[in-house]
């Protein structure tokens, strides 16, 4: 089993906290590679649009993505860590998760991403942690997955673990301990494609035999129909 984690933050404080509580479930079952940002990916996405138009590994910063991506496509679940800051993630997931538009669905998704669990953990001051996990869960979507859990924690005064009442630490600690165990039970079965995430495929391989046949060799639709997707040829399916 693996397991590959995007850390929003390099910073060891609450998330970081929270992360190794669940993680702490699979550390003797899966390997588990970790990504910090923005360490791991200190750029910003230029707009530059060269891998839509013409190809992802001439991105200026394809050497952070590239590794990024290859955990990302073997891992079995994927594990998004961020803090809540104004209402959502923090600018470096975000930067990192702008990288991978051209595997958002109208462009080249990555067939490997429809057989992805997901898991997002994020926590907040006051209010946030649901509008934060929305920015992670709307590019997960995107990619094809379809079995996303979030775990959003709100703290009221404090931001130092230590000094969070025992009471609150230990009912995050249960919820997270109880949601790992749910998903060791999952991990082994194929997750269910949902509806949402079938219409989203479905409506955009239309998009793109339209524009086929307008220029067949436009680079999104070479790839769907090298896919066979724009045939009979389903993602989800094996």
């Amino acid at each position: 089993m693996k397991i590959t984690v995007i850390n929003g933050t390099a910073l060891r404080g609450v998330t970081y906290k929270l992360k190794e509580i669940f993680l702490d479930n699979f550390r003797d079952k899966a390997e588990i590679t970790e990504f910090y940002l923005p360490k791991d990916c200190p750029a910003f996405c230029a707009g530059c649009k060269t891998c839509f138009l013409r190809d992802e590994n001439m991105c200026k910063d394809r050497e952070y993505i590239a590794a990024i991506e290859k955990a990302v496509l073997e891992a079995d679940l994927l594990v998004f860590a961020s803090p809540s800051y104004v209402f959502h993630v923090t600018g470096a997931m975000k930067a990192m998760l702008d990288h991978f538009g051209y595997r958002w669905m109208p462009h080249r998704p990555a067939k490997e991403m429809f057989f992805k669990r997901a898991i997002i953990i994020t926590q907040c001051l006051g209010a946030g942690e649901k509008s934060a996990a929305k920015d992670i869960k709307d590019s997960l979507s995107w990619w094809g997955v379809s079995s996303v859990k979030t775990i959003g924690f709100k703290l009221m005064s404090e931001v130092v673990w230590e000094k969070i009442p025992e009471r609150k630490r230990r009912t995050m600690t249960d919820k997270l301990n109880s949601v790992a165990k749910k998903t060791l039970i999952a991990l082994p079965r194929k997750p269910r494609v949902k509806f949402a995430v079938k219409c989203k495929f479905f409506i955009v391989r239309a998009m793109q035999t339209g524009l086929g046949k307008k220029d067949p060799d436009y680079t999104d639709y070479k790839y769907w129909k090298s896919n066979g997707w724009i045939d009979k040829t389903r993602p989800w399916k094996r």
